[in-house]
Protein backbone atom coordinates (compact mmCIF):
# COMPACT_ATOMS: atom_id res chain seq x y z
CA UNK A 1 0.00 0.00 0.00
CA UNK A 2 1.45 3.30 -0.89
CA UNK A 3 1.85 6.21 1.52
CA UNK A 4 1.38 9.44 1.00
CA UNK A 5 4.50 11.75 1.83
CA UNK A 6 4.28 14.42 4.79
CA UNK A 7 4.29 17.70 3.80
CA UNK A 8 5.69 18.97 6.99
CA UNK A 9 7.54 16.58 9.37
CA UNK A 10 9.34 17.59 12.63
CA UNK A 11 10.80 15.02 14.83
CA UNK A 12 12.31 15.30 18.66
CA UNK A 13 12.38 18.85 18.00
CA UNK A 14 14.64 20.62 20.86
CA UNK A 15 15.47 24.19 21.12
CA UNK A 16 16.45 26.62 23.91
CA UNK A 17 17.05 30.43 24.13
CA UNK A 18 19.47 30.43 26.72
CA UNK A 19 18.16 28.40 30.06
CA UNK A 20 15.00 28.99 28.82
CA UNK A 21 13.74 25.77 26.76
CA UNK A 22 11.31 26.84 24.02
CA UNK A 23 10.63 23.43 22.23
CA UNK A 24 11.64 20.31 24.05
CA UNK A 25 11.08 17.22 22.11
CA UNK A 26 8.35 18.33 19.78
CA UNK A 27 6.91 16.03 17.07
CA UNK A 28 4.53 16.97 14.35
CA UNK A 29 2.90 16.08 10.78
CA UNK A 30 0.91 17.79 8.29
CA UNK A 31 -0.61 16.05 5.24
CA UNK A 32 -1.24 17.08 1.96
CA UNK A 33 -4.65 19.09 2.34
CA UNK A 34 -4.54 19.11 5.75
CA UNK A 35 -5.28 22.18 8.01
CA UNK A 36 -3.35 22.32 10.97
CA UNK A 37 -4.06 25.03 13.69
CA UNK A 38 -1.36 25.44 16.61
CA UNK A 39 -2.53 27.03 19.38
CA UNK A 40 -1.15 27.43 22.71
CA UNK A 41 -0.83 30.63 25.11
CA UNK A 42 2.44 33.19 24.74
CA UNK A 43 5.53 31.99 25.29
CA UNK A 44 4.51 28.34 24.33
CA UNK A 45 6.89 27.93 21.48
CA UNK A 46 4.37 28.52 18.35
CA UNK A 47 6.81 30.51 16.51
CA UNK A 48 9.86 29.02 17.21
CA UNK A 49 8.36 26.06 15.51
CA UNK A 50 6.99 28.28 13.10
CA UNK A 51 10.54 29.54 12.31
CA UNK A 52 11.85 25.76 12.29
CA UNK A 53 9.51 24.52 9.99
CA UNK A 54 10.13 27.78 7.44
CA UNK A 55 13.97 27.24 7.83
CA UNK A 56 14.82 30.74 9.54
CA UNK A 57 16.04 28.78 12.37
CA UNK A 58 18.27 25.58 12.89
CA UNK A 59 17.27 22.46 14.75
CA UNK A 60 19.36 22.17 18.06
CA UNK A 61 18.33 18.56 18.40
CA UNK A 62 15.99 16.94 16.17
CA UNK A 63 14.84 17.38 12.42
CA UNK A 64 12.40 19.21 10.23
CA UNK A 65 11.45 18.80 6.64
CA UNK A 66 9.44 19.86 3.81
CA UNK A 67 8.28 16.98 1.78
CA UNK A 68 11.26 15.38 2.95
CA UNK A 69 13.78 18.23 2.35
CA UNK A 70 15.54 21.00 4.59
CA UNK A 71 13.58 24.25 5.08
CA UNK A 72 16.82 25.79 5.36
CA UNK A 73 17.80 25.42 1.67
CA UNK A 74 16.26 27.52 -1.16
CA UNK A 75 15.38 24.41 -3.58
CA UNK A 76 12.94 23.24 -0.55
CA UNK A 77 12.11 26.82 0.51
CA UNK A 78 9.88 27.17 -3.10
CA UNK A 79 7.27 24.71 -1.48
CA UNK A 80 6.36 27.27 1.59
CA UNK A 81 4.19 30.35 1.19
CA UNK A 82 4.20 32.34 4.48
CA UNK A 83 1.95 34.93 5.33
CA UNK A 84 3.28 37.13 8.45
CA UNK A 85 0.85 39.50 10.30
CA UNK A 86 3.71 41.45 10.86
CA UNK A 87 5.28 41.74 7.10
CA UNK A 88 5.63 45.18 5.71
CA UNK A 89 5.54 46.25 1.80
CA UNK A 90 7.73 48.88 0.61
CA UNK A 91 5.18 51.65 -0.04
CA UNK A 92 6.12 52.89 -3.43
CA UNK A 93 5.70 48.96 -4.82
CA UNK A 94 2.04 47.90 -6.97
CA UNK A 95 -0.28 45.33 -5.65
CA UNK A 96 1.30 43.61 -9.38
CA UNK A 97 5.30 44.14 -8.17
CA UNK A 98 5.07 42.94 -4.87
CA UNK A 99 3.29 39.50 -6.07
CA UNK A 100 5.28 39.18 -8.98
CA UNK A 101 8.12 39.89 -6.61
CA UNK A 102 7.07 36.50 -5.31
CA UNK A 103 6.89 34.74 -7.81
CA UNK A 104 10.18 35.76 -9.23
CA UNK A 105 12.18 35.24 -6.16
CA UNK A 106 9.84 31.76 -6.11
CA UNK A 107 11.66 30.95 -9.59
CA UNK A 108 8.84 31.41 -11.76
CA UNK A 109 7.99 34.57 -13.98
CA UNK A 110 6.26 37.64 -12.97
CA UNK A 111 3.01 36.84 -15.10
CA UNK A 112 2.31 34.02 -12.73
CA UNK A 113 0.63 36.82 -10.52
CA UNK A 114 -2.05 37.15 -12.71
CA UNK A 115 -4.26 34.16 -11.76
CA UNK A 116 -3.76 34.63 -8.04
CA UNK A 117 -4.42 38.10 -8.32
CA UNK A 118 -7.84 37.16 -10.19
CA UNK A 119 -8.49 33.77 -7.38
CA UNK A 120 -7.87 36.69 -4.36
CA UNK A 121 -10.23 39.13 -6.41
CA UNK A 122 -7.37 41.77 -6.59
CA UNK A 123 -6.95 42.31 -10.11
CA UNK A 124 -8.70 45.85 -10.39
CA UNK A 125 -5.80 47.03 -7.51
CA UNK A 126 -2.87 45.57 -9.46
CA UNK A 127 -1.72 49.17 -10.49
CA UNK A 128 -2.43 50.55 -6.39
CA UNK A 129 0.65 51.19 -4.30
CA UNK A 130 0.98 49.28 -0.89
CA UNK A 131 0.72 52.99 0.98
CA UNK A 132 -2.42 53.48 -0.44
CA UNK A 133 -4.10 49.64 0.25
CA UNK A 134 -7.03 49.22 3.84
CA UNK A 135 -5.62 46.81 5.98
CA UNK A 136 -8.01 44.07 4.86
CA UNK A 137 -6.57 44.64 1.10
CA UNK A 138 -3.06 44.22 2.58
CA UNK A 139 -4.10 40.70 4.24
CA UNK A 140 -5.43 39.67 0.92
CA UNK A 141 -1.94 40.84 -1.33
CA UNK A 142 0.14 39.08 1.46
CA UNK A 143 -1.85 35.56 0.73
CA UNK A 144 -1.66 36.17 -2.96
CA UNK A 145 2.11 36.42 -2.41
CA UNK A 146 2.34 33.24 -0.59
CA UNK A 147 0.08 31.30 -3.32
CA UNK A 148 1.72 32.70 -6.33
CA UNK A 149 4.53 30.14 -6.09
CA UNK A 150 1.48 26.98 -5.45
CA UNK A 151 3.02 26.10 -2.23
CA UNK A 152 3.00 22.25 -0.58
CA UNK A 153 2.90 23.60 2.77
CA UNK A 154 0.86 27.22 3.61
CA UNK A 155 2.40 28.72 6.92
CA UNK A 156 -0.15 31.30 7.63
CA UNK A 157 -0.09 33.63 11.15
CA UNK A 158 -3.15 35.53 12.60
CA UNK A 159 -4.38 35.67 8.79
CA UNK A 160 -7.69 36.94 9.30
CA UNK A 161 -7.11 39.37 12.11
CA UNK A 162 -8.82 42.74 10.96
CA UNK A 163 -11.15 41.43 8.42
CA UNK A 164 -14.62 41.70 8.52
CA UNK A 165 -17.16 38.46 8.78
CA UNK A 166 -17.70 38.46 5.05
CA UNK A 167 -13.85 38.81 3.91
CA UNK A 168 -13.40 35.67 6.23
CA UNK A 169 -15.50 33.87 5.13
CA UNK A 170 -14.22 34.77 1.64
CA UNK A 171 -10.22 34.34 2.88
CA UNK A 172 -11.45 30.03 3.95
CA UNK A 173 -13.36 29.57 0.73
CA UNK A 174 -10.10 30.28 -1.25
CA UNK A 175 -7.92 27.92 1.29
CA UNK A 176 -10.27 25.15 0.99
CA UNK A 177 -10.09 25.48 -2.75
CA UNK A 178 -6.16 25.21 -2.65
CA UNK A 179 -6.34 22.50 0.20
CA UNK A 180 -8.38 20.52 -2.02
CA UNK A 181 -5.59 20.89 -4.82
CA UNK A 182 -3.42 19.50 -1.61
CA UNK A 183 -2.23 22.53 -0.69
CA UNK A 184 -1.32 21.54 3.56
CA UNK A 185 -2.02 24.54 6.11
CA UNK A 186 -0.33 25.37 9.18
CA UNK A 187 -1.84 28.29 10.91
CA UNK A 188 -1.22 29.88 14.10
CA UNK A 189 -3.56 32.18 15.65
CA UNK A 190 -5.40 33.50 18.81
CA UNK A 191 -9.13 33.80 16.89
CA UNK A 192 -9.43 29.67 18.67
CA UNK A 193 -13.16 29.11 17.95
CA UNK A 194 -12.94 30.05 13.71
CA UNK A 195 -10.07 27.55 13.83
CA UNK A 196 -11.68 25.09 15.21
CA UNK A 197 -13.99 25.55 12.36
CA UNK A 198 -11.45 25.40 9.61
CA UNK A 199 -8.70 23.24 10.90
CA UNK A 200 -8.61 19.14 11.19
CA UNK A 201 -6.57 18.95 13.66
CA UNK A 202 -5.68 20.92 16.80
CA UNK A 203 -2.05 20.64 18.14
CA UNK A 204 -1.74 22.38 21.79
CA UNK A 205 1.68 23.53 22.57
CA UNK A 206 2.81 25.28 26.27
CA UNK A 207 6.04 25.18 27.43
CA UNK A 208 7.52 23.39 24.64
CA UNK A 209 5.29 20.54 24.71
CA UNK A 210 2.69 19.22 22.47
CA UNK A 211 -0.28 18.68 25.40
CA UNK A 212 -2.99 17.35 22.60
CA UNK A 213 -2.96 16.44 18.79
CA UNK A 214 -6.57 15.78 18.11
CA UNK A 215 -9.08 17.32 15.89
CA UNK A 216 -11.02 19.84 17.37
CA UNK A 217 -14.81 18.17 18.19
CA UNK A 218 -12.33 15.31 20.39
CA UNK A 219 -10.79 18.11 22.22
CA UNK A 220 -14.05 19.65 23.21
CA UNK A 221 -15.64 17.00 23.99
CA UNK A 222 -13.22 15.68 26.22
CA UNK A 223 -14.74 18.42 29.21
CA UNK A 224 -17.99 17.73 31.08
CA UNK A 225 -18.49 20.82 31.19
CA UNK A 226 -21.42 23.02 30.26
CA UNK A 227 -22.48 26.88 30.21
CA UNK A 228 -25.51 28.11 31.35
CA UNK A 229 -26.13 31.68 30.01
CA UNK A 230 -29.41 33.50 32.33
CA UNK A 231 -30.65 36.57 32.98
CA UNK A 232 -31.93 35.86 36.97
CA UNK A 233 -31.62 39.07 40.13
CA UNK A 234 -29.55 36.52 41.72
CA UNK A 235 -26.18 38.10 43.19
CA UNK A 236 -23.45 36.62 40.83
CA UNK A 237 -21.14 35.98 44.36
CA UNK A 238 -23.53 33.74 45.73
CA UNK A 239 -23.80 32.05 42.09
CA UNK A 240 -20.41 31.18 42.46
CA UNK A 241 -20.80 29.22 45.90
CA UNK A 242 -23.25 26.91 44.57
CA UNK A 243 -22.44 23.37 44.03
CA UNK A 244 -20.93 22.31 40.44
CA UNK A 245 -20.33 25.94 39.65
CA UNK A 246 -16.61 27.09 38.41
CA UNK A 247 -16.54 30.51 37.86
CA UNK A 248 -19.22 32.94 37.27
CA UNK A 249 -18.74 35.98 34.28
CA UNK A 250 -21.05 38.31 32.41
CA UNK A 251 -22.32 38.91 28.68
CA UNK A 252 -23.74 42.89 28.79
CA UNK A 253 -26.50 41.64 31.01
CA UNK A 254 -26.88 37.93 30.98
CA UNK A 255 -25.05 35.98 33.88
CA UNK A 256 -23.24 33.56 32.71
CA UNK A 257 -22.15 30.59 34.61
CA UNK A 258 -19.75 27.32 34.13
CA UNK A 259 -20.63 23.97 35.64
CA UNK A 260 -20.37 20.24 35.27
CA UNK A 261 -23.61 19.83 36.98
CA UNK A 262 -25.57 21.48 34.72
CA UNK A 263 -28.85 19.65 35.63
CA UNK A 264 -28.25 20.20 39.68
CA UNK A 265 -27.23 23.96 38.86
CA UNK A 266 -30.71 24.17 36.82
CA UNK A 267 -33.08 23.46 39.33
CA UNK A 268 -31.02 25.64 42.48
CA UNK A 269 -31.49 28.77 39.99
CA UNK A 270 -35.05 27.83 39.39
CA UNK A 271 -35.70 27.07 43.29
CA UNK A 272 -34.14 30.67 44.63
CA UNK A 273 -35.47 32.52 40.99
CA UNK A 274 -38.44 31.46 39.92
CA UNK A 275 -38.75 34.37 37.71
CA UNK A 276 -35.33 33.69 35.88
CA UNK A 277 -35.90 33.95 32.00
CA UNK A 278 -33.85 34.01 28.70
CA UNK A 279 -32.17 30.81 30.30
CA UNK A 280 -29.57 28.28 27.62
CA UNK A 281 -27.47 25.48 28.03
CA UNK A 282 -24.58 25.29 25.90
CA UNK A 283 -21.27 22.70 25.62
CA UNK A 284 -17.81 24.90 26.07
CA UNK A 285 -15.90 25.76 23.03
CA UNK A 286 -12.69 24.95 21.58
CA UNK A 287 -11.24 27.97 23.74
CA UNK A 288 -12.13 26.61 26.42
CA UNK A 289 -10.86 22.94 25.88
CA UNK A 290 -7.52 25.40 25.20
CA UNK A 291 -7.45 27.13 28.37
CA UNK A 292 -8.59 23.38 30.02
CA UNK A 293 -5.26 21.81 28.91
CA UNK A 294 -2.75 25.03 29.82
CA UNK A 295 -4.04 27.31 32.31
CA UNK A 296 -2.49 25.47 35.28
CA UNK A 297 1.08 26.03 33.82
CA UNK A 298 3.07 29.16 34.95
CA UNK A 299 4.02 31.22 32.08
CA UNK A 300 7.60 31.96 30.96
CA UNK A 301 9.33 34.63 32.98
CA UNK A 302 12.05 35.11 30.48
CA UNK A 303 11.15 38.06 28.20
CA UNK A 304 12.94 36.61 24.77
CA UNK A 305 11.02 33.66 25.04
CA UNK A 306 7.60 35.74 25.35
CA UNK A 307 8.93 37.55 22.16
CA UNK A 308 10.49 34.23 19.77
CA UNK A 309 8.30 31.20 20.78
Amino acid sequence: METTQAVLTAESLRYRYGETVALDGVDLRVDPGECVALLGPNGAGKSTLVMLAVGLLAPQQGTVRILGGDPRRAKTRRHLGVAQQTLGFPSTLTVSELVGGAAVRGGLRAAAAGPVLAELGLTELARRRASKLSGGQKQRVQLAMALVTDPALLVLDEPTVGLDTQARRHFWQILAQRRAQGTAVLVTTHLIEESGTVADRVVVLDRGRILADAPPQELVSRLPDRTVTVRTALDPDGLERLPGVLRVGRERDLVTIQTRSPEQLLRLLLEQDPELSELRVQDVGLAEAVVALTDHREPSENPREGRAA
